[in-house]
């Protein structure tokens, strides 16, 4: 979940507990009351859609700067616990939280799940094992840093300074870039179908396209982006226009939407979120993952590596 909206959320959350305690404890929605409370385990029912909604009317229906859908609600990875994926519009524009939801429906919270064993990432190294973006780095190295990112996103241009020193700093690491175009961006689609098919291209003009693309961010729009791209393609030395034919292609969209997917079987649910040997941390700039901390998580994997 993204930072700002779980703060955001969890400060809601206390003040919307207090302006009930001042209620005296308004009784809870007939939607929410008239469900029979499941059976404990992992074979517990889920909540309905009207028992969410009607717990998100009644925590944060007093903010009318905050709207929702509930996009879906299914078992969570964890026995007896289920997880509901909501889209919240806010001032800042859509966020996506999960709430997961205890087997008696008395309880959620929204602190995320983390894997858990000898070797936690495992599984999320093994997924990974599909990453095909364009690679930055050695390609037998013993450290793997997957992004997901989208060239429309303000947090990713934010963390490029991050990535571009700490590839400076670690060349034994490797760095692959996975699209993962947001919905709400509207040229970031298309920003990821050049990108794709100029790192078939030209693997090495991948990153000086993806680092142009970010300095120029703010001057590209629905309407001017496939010239822009084409330019910035020319300048890392690529071929503008077949990557443009390239880009055309359906083959094309199914690759970025099977990198889509991939990040979804691995969670995630906002840019960029980059994965270290299957580690997940999610942003990396000074407003979120201090840049001495990741460095320290790649030394640490560097030295103990698997």
């Amino acid at each position: 979940m993204n930072h700002r909206l779980r703060a955001f959320l969890t400060v809601s959350l206390f003040i919307a507990g207090l302006y009930a305690t001042a209620q005296n404890s308004a009784p809870a929605s007939s939607a929410a009351s008239s469900k029979a409370a499941p059976g404990s385990g992992a074979n517990a029912s889920v909540p309905s859609e009207a028992t969410v909604d009607a717990f998100l009317k009644k925590m944060f229906g007093w903010n009318q700067d905050l709207t929702w859908k509930v996009e879906e609600i299914k078992p969570s990875e964890a026995a007896g616990i289920s997880e509901a994926t909501v889209v919240f519009n806010t001032p800042r524009g859509p966020q996506i939280a999960r709430f997961y939801i205890t087997a008696d429906q008395k309880y959620t919270f929204m602190a995320d799940l983390l894997p858990f064993g000898a070797d936690p990432f495992a599984e999320a190294r093994l997924l990974l094992q599909a990453a095909n973006g364009p690679v930055h780095g050695p390609k037998d190295a013993t450290t793997t840093i997957v992004e997901f990112g989208d060239l429309e996103c303000p947090a990713c241009k934010a963390a490029q300074p991050n990535v571009t020193k700490l590839m400076e700093e670690e060349p034994k690491v490797k760095l692959i870039f996975q699209n993962y175009p947001l919905p709400q961006h509207k040229w970031a689609m298309t920003a990821a179908k050049y990108l794709d098919c100029l790192g078939r291209q030209n693997n090495d003009a991948a990153s000086k396209f993806i680092a142009t693309t970010y300095d120029h961010q703010s001057e590209i729009t629905e309407q001017n982006v496939e010239p822009m791209l084409k330019g910035y393609v020319k300048d890392a030395g690529g071929d503008p226009d077949a990557v443009a034919a390239c880009a055309s292609k359906p083959e094309t969209e199914k690759r970025v939407r099977d990198s889509m997917a991939l990040g979804d079987k691995l969670d995630v649910s906002s840019t960029p979120t980059f994965f270290i040997n299957g580690r997940k941390l999610v942003g990396f700039s000074t407003n979120s993952t201090p840049y001495d901390a990741v460095k320290a998580m790649v030394d640490f994997d560097l030295a103990n590596p698997k």
